[in-house]
């Protein structure tokens, strides 16, 4: 019998076969095609017990995250064997390259917010992100009031500060869902997850709550690593 992380497993496979006219594979084929895949979920249980994050808040999203890996490399896969089958020209197979960019980047926002969380203390002011922070926003408390102030916006999504690889200037951007709204060109420095499921389990409608708790847990040492 399926549990039910196996059990949402096959049904997005099922979505996928069902939109293209293959055949849904068996659990235990599944399994033994998982270790080809492309990607694998990293494990981030070593932020459970962090402080104003539940470890059940925790463990539903690390459950979302991995399905995110796994849809990823179900899609790719299907558009591979399409692109062998020459069904590249079929609406099927339009619409999964779409869907592609949505389920990747929900792969990896969740990889890059879980990995610059789990710190603890606040940022190096002599660091130099930091440093860059009070550059182009004037101070680092200027560059926090505004990354807030996206997070705390009506909508779901995410708040990403970015680096203009062209002029190296910071930005704090809205990301609405997770394909759309991210800037050509700039490398993510900070990821915060502002859906419901980031939050809503401990901290109900208490966004602002939930973003004090994420700037007590952010690791900046992995944030300034990003800084190119």
């Amino acid at each position: 019998m399926l549990n039910r992380r196996q059990f949402i497993s096959v049904t997005a496979i099922g979505m996928a076969a069902l939109s293209t006219g293959y055949t849904i594979p068996s659990y235990e084929k599944q399994k033994k095609e998982d270790k080809k895949m492309a990607y694998t979920a990293k494990d981030y249980s070593k932020l459970i017990g962090m402080e104003g994050f539940g470890e059940t808040l925790l463990k539903n999203h690390f459950t979302l995250y991995q399905g995110y890996v796994t849809n990823t490399n179900k899609v790719l896969d299907t558009l591979d064997r399409m692109l062998k089958d020459g069904k590249t020209g079929t609406p099927e197979f339009a619409e999964l390259k779409r869907r592609l960019g949505w389920e990747f980047n929900g792969m990896r926002l969740h990889e890059y917010y879980f990995e610059n969380l789990g710190g603890k203390g606040g940022i190096n002011k002599d660091g130099k992100l930091a440093k860059k922070m009070a550059e182009d926003f004037g101070s680092y408390e200027a560059w926090e009031k505004d990354f807030k102030a996206v997070g705390a916006m009506r909508g779901i999504g995410w708040v990403a500060l970015y680096r203009d690889s062209v002029n190296g200037k910071l930005i704090n951007f809205w990301i609405n869902e997770h394909d759309v709204s991210h800037p050509a060109g700039c490398d993510p420095v900070l990821i915060m997850d502002v859906f419901e499921h980031a939050f809503m389990i401990d901290y109900g409608l208490k966004r602002a709550d939930y973003i004090e708790a994420f700037f007590k847990n952010i690791n900046w040492g992995a944030a300034e690593a990003r800084l190119k």
